[in-house]
């Protein structure tokens, strides 16, 4: 291994030990640093395409000592670089197929490892969010760090074609219709083991298309970026909203509210772990959640819809029903892997949406 850096957009320098790929040309490596806090999980953060765009670095020391599992990949990987305290170069798990430092090579990512993340992440904690840049030498032109932004995330994640997967069991009982923002993996497998058939539609799907299907619900995804940013389908969703059930996750219920007149805003370093706990405001139950977001909802924005969740640490808005719409909403993952499966009970509550239930 070869020394390399990862630089901060305030200008602090940390030096470590470059894994993974090699930058084009030595080119840095410029992405916004976010932080995730799972203990285990980092095969399904790596895979997760709400990722995309950013510099992800694991709070936990020691990454990497069960290797690649392709078989819990949730997507493509779509990050900018990967930064770790201690890499295990030599992985045991029955499942392993191959090695962390080999799955970043063939995605031509590059990591860094041999660095004080517990330091990092405690100056993201106060400073919020900032670019950063991994490289093999400190430029003294810092202007790219200035100059990045997330932007056409969406857009460069989502699939370009639309596909149908069979519902379990053969014939479906539901037919259903994902929007795909950037869509995990476990989504797809919740509804199917359902008895849903999904058909997986692009993020530029437009909403007589969706229609068009006559299905019986309808996902919004997960996905990277500003949810501001993607007016077109935040259009196409005012279209949805109480023609058909529907339900969103992560940057879905961020759309969702934004298409019913509300607001968002960016958190100052965002919620990205697999231990944040969320109150059900209806019943006082807290569960524990996985959650990869960097935006919230202004849940007092949204006049035709209700707060349904709230997080027990900082307060902000996770979850919002829409009874008039027969729609509700979510930040956090109930088709989590590598995180707690507490709230997987929400794709049950949408089947029973589907069925002519109420909210």
């Amino acid at each position: 291994m070869k020394k390399g850096y990862l630089v901060l957009a305030d200008g602090q320098v940390f030096e470590g030990l470059r894994f993974g790929a090699e930058a084009p040309g030595g080119a840095p490596a410029v992405g916004e640093l976010v932080f995730t806090t799972g203990m285990c999980g980092y095969v399904e953060t790596l895979t997760d395409p709400s990722y995309a765009g950013q510099i992800v670095m694991q709070t936990y020391p020691l990454i990497g000592n069960y290797g690649i599992i392709p078989e819990d990949f949730e997507g493509a990987c779509c990050v900018k670089g990967y930064v770790v305290r201690e890499l295990c170069g030599h992985p045991s798990n029955f499942r392993c197929g191959g090695n962390l430092d080999g799955f970043l090579k063939e995605r031509n990512v590059p990591g860094l490892c041999g660095v004080d993340t517990r330091q990092i992440t405690r100056i993201i904690r106060e400073r919020g969010v900032m670019n950063a840049l991994l490289c093999d030498e400190v430029p003294s032109d810092l202007s790219a760090l200035r100059d990045y932004a997330v932007s056409g995330a969406v857009e460069a994640v989502t699939r370009k074609t639309a596909e149908v997967f069979p519902a379990e069991g053969g014939s479906p009982r539901f037919r259903v219709a994902l929007l795909d923002y950037g869509a995990k993996r476990n989504i797809v497998e919740e509804l199917q083991k359902r008895g849903c058939e999904v058909a997986v539609l692009p993020a530029g799907a437009a909403a007589e298309e969706v229609l068009d299907r006559n299905p019986d619900g309808v996902m919004l995804s997960n996905g990277p970026g500003d949810p501001a940013e993607n007016a077109f389908q935040i259009r196409q969703i005012q279209t949805l909203l109480g023609k058909v059930p529907l339900f969103g996750i992560c940057l879905g219920h961020q759309l969702a509210a934004l298409a019913a007149g509300g607001k968002t805003y960016k958190l100052k370093y965002g919620h990205r772990g697999v231990n944040q706990p969320v109150r059900d405001v209806s019943g006082g139950r807290t569960y524990i959640t996985s959650q990869n977001h960097g935006y919230a909802v202004d849940g007092d924005s949204v006049k035709r819809g209700r707060v349904s969740f709230l997080n027990a640490n900082d307060g902000t808005c996770e979850g919002m029903d829409y009874p008039e719409l027969r729609a509700f909403t979510v930040q956090f993952h109930p088709e989590a892997r590598g995180g707690p499966r507490d709230t997987a009970f929400l794709f049950d509550r949408f089947v029973e949406l589907m069925k002519g239930g109420e909210l």
